[in-house]
């Protein structure tokens, strides 16, 4: 499977320009479709969402030119001229909730019996409830066969006049099934006024208002008797307003306004602010709520941490603000306390059950979360665990996850292609305004000094220290010490992932006891040996490693640290000297140990391993093309770490 792996991030500030708004798109989009003359459209979202509205309004014979940026869209005057055709909708429930009402009223009196516009999706599509939006629509009396399961995509559309002035909807599912039908509803208001009536509680309130904001822009007025009533006066009809721009995307905007809370800030995001007509800005109202520093401007939010530098934990009802709740569910794993997350029980009918998938990989990070019918409750451990996020093609759930890494760990993102539902650039939009842990990566052939260099360039930085050539042999000692058999690959890679390893000044600890000269003994060689072509021992190992990615920074030694376990490493040093110094150099190690040695002996013995490193199936010692080389056959071991600082000094903080 793709994925995406996400560092350690030290703190979160800059300025972000948000991508236009998803829901302000697909509306305008359809609305321009729908209208009287040309639109044009600027700061449209360019996403898989509002490519699935263009081509669904092209299939229907809407004609688009796109002018620079910009899309004209040339109006049809409120009905399709194309009747027939088969439209994928993706996993796209606004575009399907709002195009159904609109096919539906332009296939009123249609003319041709043999019209029929079908829509299908990807089978979560499939599995996302349509059947209320078209209950209200039969009401009306519009003709809708189901082609799968009833209730669910895919479905037929086929002609029948539409004749009723009142229609009823449920407002506890979706919101969208009440934005179709009000889209829709001056089409059908020709001669005598359509009431709509909302059963039960309107969720998601705020995005109704976007739809009704809108439809004013395009000259219809909705009468509106609190949120169980709307009339549609009749003789409305669609006009363009020449040209319209969309908002930036306020529920994307609910990440960066996260990161700049959880990682210090400032991070300002730029494209919505107090002016904006989405309510998903009031998201920054809720991470005022947790302690964070929020400031305002007409068309922009800035979020930094609280001066405390700790958030509160909350309880709060977000049904006005369902999509970026999500992110709030993140945030409250960087909370004091408990947090619970209430009335988000739409969660259910997206693109996934986002309650289930919030819930599974929160505790993947050592959450520990309580998961009701419309609520969830976030308990945040003491330190997050790296993890690995399952993104369940939804969106939202990659691009909240990414903020766990302001908490210390790596995150790596399953599918993360999934983003390009609503914002394709949002991965390189994320880097841009994070500061990673830094790391400089030194590998190189057995012998060459990365330790003694790696270890007292860490010194100088004042950064940590990573062996990683000594952790086969750590695992191999502390299993010995277990009684635990060297074969036993789960028990060992329980070991491996928890290693209570560290070094420091040239030393290596194990659960705080000195074991560098243990780790030497003849069993740990045998038994790294062993260990080591153990694949849920070197996968545990692999994430094991990149946990000491920590604080200000990391000096990492090894083999394979710049290419396979830190690609992303400031610095990459391939330090490497000429068998014969290297073999001379342990000669006198051995020897100031009062060990014996034999030259001819660790020259058979340098060149062998020489071999072996450089042909292993897995992650081959070799120099890569982003490492600089440094030849230490004839130079002190202070010009070699002079070498690595000049390079490394900017990434001190």
């Amino acid at each position: 499977m793709e994925f995406i792996d996400l560092p350690p991030l030290q703190k979160a500030a800059g300025s972000v320009r948000l991508p236009g708004s998803k829901s302000i798109s697909n509306r305008v989009l359809l609305l321009a479709a729908l209208a009287e003359g040309e639109t044009l459209v600027e700061d449209l979202l360019d996403s898989d969402d509002t490519r699935v509205m263009r081509d669904a309004i092209v299939a229907l014979g809407v004609k688009t030119m796109e002018e620079g940026k910009a899309l004209r869209v040339f109006g049809c005057g409120g009905r399709f001229p194309k009747l027939k055709a088969d439209i994928f909708v993706g996993n796209s429930g606004l575009s399907i909730r709002t195009l159904v009402p609109a096919i539906v009223t332009s296939l009123s009196g249609c003319a041709d019996v043999d019209a029929e516009v079908r829509l299908s999706g990807v089978p979560r599509m499939h599995e996302r409830p349509i059947g209320d939006l078209v209950d209200g629509l039969k009401q009306l009396g519009a003709c809708v066969e189901w082609l799968g399961q009833e209730g669910y995509p895919p479905l037929a559309l086929k002609p029948a006049l539409l004749g009723a002035e009142r229609v009823s909807v449920r407002g506890n599912v979706s919101s969208q099934f009440l934005t179709g039908l009000l889209q829709a509803a001056p089409l059908v208001a020709r001669d005598k006024p359509l009431t709509i009536d909302v059963e039960g509680e309107l969720i998601s309130r705020p995005y109704v208002e976007i739809t009704l904001n809108l439809m004013e822009r395009f000259g219809v007025i909705v009468q509106r008797e609190g949120w169980n009533r709307f009339v549609v006066p009749a003789a409305q009809r669609y006009v363009s307003p020449g040209r319209i721009a969309v908002e930036g995307d306020a529920s994307t905007a609910s990440y960066f306004l996260a990161a700049g809370a959880l990682g210090g800030g400032p991070v300002r995001v730029v494209g919505a602010g107090r002016k904006s007509i989405q309510g998903d800005v009031k998201f920054a109202d809720a991470l005022a709520t947790m302690g964070a520093e929020i400031t305002w401007g007409d068309d922009w939010i800035e979020a930094r941490a609280p001066t405390s530098g700790k958030l509160k934990a909350f309880d709060l009802d977000l049904n006005h603000i369902p999509d970026a709740a999500m992110t709030l569910a993140v945030a409250a794993l960087f909370a004091d306390g408990p947090s619970t997350l209430r009335n988000i029980g739409s969660w259910r009918v997206k693109e996934t059950d986002r309650i289930a998938a919030m819930a599974t990989e929160l505790r993947k990070l050592g959450a520990t979360v309580e998961e009701f019918p419309e609520s969830i409750t976030v308990t945040p451990p003491a330190g997050l665990n790296p993890a690995v996020i399952d993104t369940y093609e939804d969106h939202r759930v990659a691009m909240c996850f990414s903020l766990a890494t302001l908490g210390g760990p790596y995150v790596r993102i399953n599918d993360p292609r999934c983003v390009n539902k609503t914002f394709p650039e949002y991965f390189t939009t994320f880097a841009g305004i994070a500061t990673p842990v830094p790391v400089v990566a030194i590998d190189g052939p057995s012998a060459s000094g990365k330790g003694t260099v790696g270890a007292l360039v860490a010194r100088i930085l004042g950064f940590e220290h990573l062996d990683s050539g000594a952790l086969y042999r750590i695992v191999a000692l502390a299993a010995l010490r277990k009684g635990v058999a060297l074969d036993d690959e789960t028990s060992l890679a329980i070991i491996a992932a928890a290693l209570p390893a560290r070094f420091e000044d040239g030393l290596v600890l194990l659960d705080g006891d000195d074991v560098t000269e243990a780790i030497r003994s003849e069993a740990c060689s045998v038994g790294a040996s062993r260990v080591a072509v153990l694949p849920a021992v070197r996968d545990a190992l692999f994430w094991r490693q990149r946990s000491y990615r920590t604080g200000s920074g990391l000096v990492a030694e090894g083999r394979d640290m710049g290419s396979v376990i830190f690609p992303d490493a400031g610095v990459k040093i391939f330090l490497t000297a000429s068998v014969e110094a290297r073999a001379e150099r342990r000669y006198k190690q051995l020897i100031d140990k009062g060990m014996a040695a034999k030259m001819d002996d660790l020259l058979k013995d340098l060149y062998e391993r020489d071999a072996r490193d450089s042909q292993r199936a897995v992650a081959p010692l070799k120099r890569g093309d982003d490492a600089v080389l440094l030849d230490t056959s004839g130079i002190t071991v202070q010009q070699a770490v002079d070498f690595v600082i000049e390079r490394a000094s900017s990434l001190r903080n």
